[in-house]
């Protein structure tokens, strides 16, 4: 069973203290293969994520890490965008002298509020539906390889507005995922949510993995999107059972943003 985790914060990013260093040891321990690390980074200014990043000692303790632990582990170097279709010309200039294996874009906040915010006083319906048509937008436009956690939004509304039903949004769904599989882009089983007291269970759901095989969906990577050390990997093997489940006999793995079918053992 090759095991890869495909989203990873450290201290890089600015809600993690995380470091590259520890996560790879903790890596190599649990058996994983394969990682890689995908910082937040926002070119907005009015995004927590703007600012934190410097490139420079970021990928030097990548390639340090690549050359420590060649033998036990394959390490690539990643960000998640947030917000990629806005202000693209911006992200364009910021990372057109970077060499990325993997470029993860996510929706964390709708019209510079974080999600959390955004939410407060919208009805279940009219919260979940927004969020919905942004990262259709996102997967319009912008210039990533894989979509971040797709149904994020549950994570923050899960206490206060319940989850949503797949069935009452099935039809953006299938566009989302539409559109992304006419654009090249993939989608990950994101395993935070299975940690999660209160949700139980990933990003997205089950329901939402076999829609995306069945209209023809095939990148698929997996992620645990921790943000600490003893956390790396976690679940991962819950997700290439799940990937399994809804007909998917590999995952993938991305070289200079060219992505890699793994066959799914297990």
């Amino acid at each position: 069973m090759y095991l890869t985790d495909y989203h990873h914060h450290t201290d890089h990013s600015f809600d993690s203290k995380a470091k590259i260093d520890d996560v790879c040891k903790a890596a190599i321990k649990k058996g994983i293969n394969e990682i890689c690390f995908t910082e937040h980074f926002s070119v907005n200014p009015k995004a927590p994520t703007f600012g934190h990043i410097n490139f420079e000692r970021y990928f030097t303790q990548i390639r340090a890490c690549q050359k420590q632990y060649e033998e036990q582990l394959t390490i690539k170097a990643g960000i998640e965008l947030c917000e990629p279709h806005l202000l693209k010309e911006d992200y364009d200039q910021a990372l057109k002298n970077l060499q990325f294996d993997f470029i993860l874009g996510s929706v964390h906040n709708i019209k510079e509020e974080k999600l959390r915010t955004f939410m407060m006083e919208k009805e279940s319906t009219d919260a979940y539906h927004t969020y919905f048509e942004e990262v259709y937008t996102l997967v319009s436009s912008a210039d990533i390889d894989v979509l971040a956690h797709l149904d994020l939004l549950k994570r923050y509304a899960i206490e206060t507005k319940g989850n949503y039903s797949f069935t009452a949004f099935e039809d953006i769904l299938r566009e989302i995922l539409r559109k992304s599989i006419e654009r090249g882009i993939g989608i990950e089983i994101n395993t935070s949510g299975l940690s999660n007291g209160k949700l139980r269970e990933a990003f997205p759901t089950l329901d939402v993995l076999k829609l995306y095989k069945k209209i023809g969906g095939e990148i698929l990577t997996i992620g645990s999107d921790s943000h600490r050390a003893d956390t790396v990997g976690e679940h991962l093997r819950s997700a290439l059972y799940m990937a399994k489940q809804a007909g998917f006999n590999y995952i993938f793995t991305f070289t200079k943003r060219k992505p890699k079918a793994i066959k799914i053992k297990v």
